[in-house]
């Protein structure tokens, strides 16, 4: 644990990591560049190639696809209490996601002319869904359900393959629900690559959507532009802006809970303007992690990713905030809600002492699909518009040509684009 005060001359050597954070490192990039090329020249080949090396699991073609039968038998595998909890997620999340659909809309700002935009969901998407040692149950809620709610027809999730080829079945059930279309075994920059290029087996999708591990974040980043990403995130981050009123066990549980999932590189930072909080929250961070199923791993975020600063104020507090723009801000302190209105760059706030990041990831209503990296500072997180076109739409009289034609010429001219011109000219000469 590094543990920093405003008052140490050397405050801004020791935070510079924290604002210094990569996603994935030049290593990772040139291997899954390696791996994407192979998938792109063949195909399903590469593709039950990459399954065999990277989750030991050998596939045909023919086995990709999970059958709408084993999705059927692995509803049945799944506990009542987990179906009805999966349920209750999808909703709320849909809830939340239907309240963010755009309306097309048009004006006339000028006679003759009409403007304005249309939405239209994209045609066939592909969530990734990160598998493995930690199925994420929850990202399937909070991508598929999203996208079914903004009106995508095909939505095609990949998830690594277990043991066997087998996939959770608690995975399939609540894409099931939440309204995926097909599902395909296939995991890490060798899915992406089949979602992105396509193979014999694969079709191809418009956007990929999805958190993963770093392979998966800088395969994402190489496709795109053959397809969209909805962004390239990094390990998962957390910041408590904490006071005296805050419960050093609370503030402890919610760091641990994001340095748990496994990488070794999350971040888990508190800022707090007291000494006392800080010592109570390095105690307890101690203690606890002694007593969790996942304490090696998070050791390793704790020798170097957790930060314990002390803030002048809450003003300075704020500015720390601002200049980390975390992808999880917790506001632990007094007027919790006053406060938040001096951030104005984090993926999600969790307003109050009842409302751990947790909810977030499962239960609550938006998407748990958030930048990192400090791209919250020009990045947004996962909502419909990011399933969705949006069109502008243009309509002039000839009369509103007549007048406006003018200006079209000029600026013509000033560019050098005659053919620009002459398109509007063309249809205003006398006959």
């Amino acid at each position: 644990m590094k543990r920093v005060s405003y008052k140490d001359a050397a405050f801004a050597k020791k935070t510079a990591p924290l604002f210094e954070r990569d996603a994935y490192s030049p290593e990772v990039e040139a291997q899954a560049a390696a791996i994407i090329a192979a998938v792109k020249r063949s195909g399903d080949s590469a593709v039950a190639k990459f399954a065999e090396k990277f989750d030991g699991v050998k596939l045909k073609p023919r086995d990709f696809k999970v059958s709408p039968l084993e999705i059927a038998k692995a509803a049945a595998k799944v506990s009542p209490a987990n179906k009805k909890v999966i349920k209750e997620a999808v909703a709320n999340v849909k809830a939340y996601a239907k309240r963010q659909i755009p309306n097309d809309w048009s004006f006339k700002p000028r006679p003759g002319v009409t403007l304005g935009e249309r939405f239209n969901p994209l045609d066939r998407v592909g969530l990734y869904i990160p598998g493995g040692t930690a199925p994420l149950v929850s990202t399937v809620v909070h991508t598929a359900a999203v996208a079914k709610t903004a009106g995508v027809s095909e939505i095609v999730a990949a998830t690594p393959p277990g043991p066997k080829g087998v996939v959770l079945p608690e995975l399939l059930y609540a894409m099931k629900v939440a309204g995926v279309s097909e599902v395909y075994r296939l995991g890490g920059v060798y899915a992406i690559a089949a979602l992105a290029f396509g193979t014999q087996s694969v079709r191809k999708v418009d956007k990929i959507i999805g958190p993963g591990n770093a392979y998966v974040a800088a395969a994402k980043k190489l496709v795109y532009g053959t397809v969209s990403i909805d962004m390239v995130a990094g390990p998962s981050e957390i910041m408590v802006v904490a006071d005296s009123t805050a419960d050093p066990a609370h503030v402890a549980s919610d760091l641990l809970s994001q340095a748990e999932h496994g990488s070794g590189l999350e971040q888990a930072v508190v800022v707090s303007t007291s000494a006392r909080l800080l010592d109570n929250i390095e105690k307890e961070l101690k203690r606890q992690t002694a007593a969790l199923s996942k304490s090696d791993a998070i050791r390793k975020v704790l020798a170097e990713g957790v930060f314990l600063i002390q803030a002048r104020d809450r003003t300075h507090s704020a500015k720390i905030a601002n200049a980390y723009a975390p992808e999880h801000l917790e506001l632990m302190c007094a007027d919790p809600t006053g406060f938040s209105k001096m951030v104005k760059a984090a993926g999600a706030m969790f307003i109050g002492p009842w409302t751990p990041e947790p909810v977030g990831d499962f239960v609550a209503g938006p998407s748990h699909v958030l930048p990192t990296g400090g791209m919250a500072r020009s990045l947004s997180g996962l909502t419909v518009m990011s399933f969705m076109r949006r069109t502008s739409v243009l309509k002039y009289t000839k009369s509103a040509l007549e007048r406006e034609s003018r200006g079209a010429a000029a600026f013509a001219a000033m560019e050098g684009l005659d053919a620009h011109g002459n398109s509007v000219a063309i249809r205003l000469r006398k006959k």
